[in-house]
């Protein structure tokens, strides 16, 4: 009888059980929910150059090595100046620019400029990738790799493109048109857009700037170690040097001045979603070696081991494991080669796999067979690597150096293992990055207030920090995951609506007709229509704008001539200019002590073996439309034709072709 009874109880307490899990297991391999691989880093600031964070109204001193993501705004006030790097593509802001992220993941770099000057060096494009430039007259489909300039006046209305070499689309009032290398587009109008196409003018100073930055990555050593899509890299070469080691490959060792140096010491911790607890080093060269691979105490020195090459590794808030004693706050080291780092925000398996790729052994690696509390960490006993601070010290986003604790050794070393991050909540000092909140200067409220055309409709504005401050509460140390956001995003009204953007295809009612975009004059080619937009709260993906072949125009005038200066850059990029083509499943070559490249921007099951490696199932970290294949002819002695003597080959989607070949 009692055995009946509890079958009977069974068959209603397992079907329960089961609707408990599915949700979390379902979690627990959701890649669509995964954070971005990548973020866009603050590599330059000169001037007054300030930074309001996605979830608050605030504004603040920038900070060099800051992660940015969607919804970042930045200004750049009278003679001061700025740079981005999103993998190996960067970002120039001039002075009195207005500037912000509307969507930043794998795939998508969407930003507004709603004033100012902005110029783009872009190295890496694949078929599947959109770079979008949103202005107040059009929105900037970039379609290739090259080198652009967008202009937009202090009143908003006019905005300029220039394609210095490469290719783009302007997209306004429905319809769209190209730009091609050597040109100048100029749109203008507001409601009623015209638009023309002349010969570029000549750079100017600021560019003559923006190209002398550029050969930092053209010529870096670095580059030989790491991927070019390693953010940061390009800071190593003057601040350290490269070792091989038999251990551990070729090791980069930074020189510092500081007696007793250690990583993760000099710098702060700030709150950055969807990551939460970030590390900022104050480090000029301070990104790479901190958010990608490890660190480890060797022949008497702190040496940063990047690991396994590969064609885009996947971004960490930071690599350390975090320690509490009874009386002493909160400490934290280096984690080291082979040292899994299980991220305390809310991922899939596919996830943790590749960001831990470069230096772990993924085969174990699961979210659920990780006891980070279990794992003998080498780091742990290294001369000074264990750094404490106060909780206020932490919370408040103060210097680390400025307020570290010395505890005595024996007491470190019965110190608790807490995992990734620390267990505290963060308030608005953590989000600003800055232990007192100064209103700095910011951009005029017009410009604030200005809507941007957009091509492809970016995501809701997120949550302010104050809606999700109480639930933060719930779970220290750790974000928010995708379903409360939503649950906080219906019951806050100021998310509801879209940033302040309106579509380049707005539908036209009775009271409003549609736009037209018109030329300014006779003989320019005609645009071609899109269209119109259809409002839903999820857009469908867009269909990327056509690469067509330059058509021919009627002559315009040209500039008057000006004395010799830097010479127009070629239209095809230099062989150095951006990494040579490859397949995900090819090995590429590295330096000696170094592993093969491997693509972790794929998904599966992935096994290493000491020789070629094997990747089975779908692989790609984000769902996208499947494309068939283009296969391309390529003239003898260009990039393509060098490896296929054939002279024809299909693009891979991770490839990045030379101007000639594109």
């Amino acid at each position: 009888m009692a055995r009946r009874s509890l079958m009977r109880l069974a068959r209603f307490v397992m079907p329960a059980l089961v609707l408990v899990l599915v949700p979390t297991l379902r979690q627990a391999d959701r890649p669509d929910d995964d954070p971005p691989s990548r973020v866009g880093r603050l590599s330059f600031l000169s001037g007054g150059v300030s930074f309001r964070p996605a979830t608050v109204d605030d504004w603040t001193d920038a900070t060099i090595n800051y992660p940015l993501h969607g919804g970042d705004h930045l200004w750049t006030d009278a003679g001061a100046r700025a740079e981005l790097t999103v993998g190996s593509n960067a970002m120039r802001l001039a002075p009195q620019s207005a500037f912000g992220f509307l969507a930043l993941d794998d795939r998508t770099t969407q930003v507004r400029l709603s004033q100012g000057s902005l110029e783009v060096r872009v190295r890496n494009l694949g078929d599947d990738d959109s770079f979008e430039i949103d202005t107040p007259a059009g929105a900037v489909s970039l379609l290739r790799p090259g080198t652009y300039r967008v202009d937009v006046d202090p009143t908003g209305d006019t905005t300029t493109l220039t394609v210095r070499h490469g290719q783009a689309d302007v997209t306004a009032a429905g319809s769209a048109f190209p730009v091609h290398s050597g040109d100048a587009a100029v749109i203008s109008g507001g409601d009623s857009p015209t638009y023309d196409i002349r010969d570029a003018s000549r750079p100017d100073d600021w560019e003559d700037w923006c190209s002398n930055r550029d050969r930092r990555w053209d010529d870096s050593r670095t580059a030989h170690y790491v991927s070019r899509e390693t953010i940061g890299y390009e800071d190593l070469d003057d601040n350290g040097e490269w070792r091989d080691t038999p251990d551990y490959g070729a090791v980069w060792l930074p020189r510092t001045a500081v007696a007793g140096w250690a990583p993760y010491r000099y710098g702060r911790w700030v709150w950055v979603e969807p990551w939460g607890w970030t590390w900022i080093d104050d480090a000029p060269w301070g990104f790479a070696p901190f958010h990608y691979g490890r660190w480890v105490y060797w022949d008497g020195a702190w040496a940063w081991v990047p690991g396994r090459r590969v064609a885009r590794p996947v971004y960490a808030p930071a690599l350390v494991v975090f320690v509490s004693g009874r009386s002493w706050g909160l400490g934290w080291f280096p984690l080291g080669p082979e040292e899994p780092y299980v991220p305390a925000y809310h991922v899939s398996n596919t996830y943790v796999r590749n960001v831990n790729i470069t230096n772990v052994n993924v085969t174990n690696i699961n979210v659920t067979n990780v006891n980070v509390t279990n794992i003998h960490y080498r780091n742990r006993g290294a001369p000074g690597a264990i750094t404490v601070v106060s909780q206020e010290t932490f919370v408040r986003s103060r210097p680390v150096d400025k307020g570290v604790i010395v505890v005595p050794r024996e007491r470190l070393d019965e110190a608790r293992v807490v995992g990734s991050t620390a267990r505290v909540v963060p308030d608005r000092h953590s989000v600003l990055g800055r232990p007192d909140i100064i209103t700095m200067r910011r951009p005029p409220p017009a410009v604030t207030t200005r809507e941007v055309v957009v091509r492809r409709q970016p995501p809701p504005p997120p949550v302010p920090f104050t809606a999700r401050e109480r639930a933060l509460r719930a779970h220290p140390g750790r974000p928010l995951d995708e379903t409360t956001l939503g649950t906080l995003r219906e019951h806050t009204p100021a998310t509801r609506a879209r940033p302040l953007v309106r579509p380049a295809a707005p539908p036209a009612t009775a009271d409003h007709p549609a736009p037209v975009l018109r030329p300014t004059r006779d003989g320019l080619p005609p645009p071609r229509s899109l269209p119109p937009a259809v409002p839903s709260e999820r857009p469908a993906p867009e269909e990327r704008p056509s690469r067509a072949p330059r058509p021919e125009r009627p002559e315009r005038p040209r500039p008057a001539p000006q004395p010799a200066g830097r010479p127009a850059p070629a239209e095809r990029a230099r062989p150095d200019e951006q990494p040579a083509p490859e397949r995900p499943t090819r090995e590429r070559r590295a330096p000696k002590g170094r592993a093969a490249e491997r693509d972790t921007t794929r998904r599966g099951s992935l096994r290493f073996r000491a020789g070629p490696w094997k990747r089975s199932g779908d692989t790609s970290t984000r769902s996208r439309r499947e494309r068939p294949s283009r296969q391309r002819s390529h003239p003898s002695g260009c990039c393509a034709s060098s490896l296929d003597p054939a002279g024809t080959r299909a693009r891979p989607s991770t490839s990045t072709w030379c101007a000639r070949c594109a």
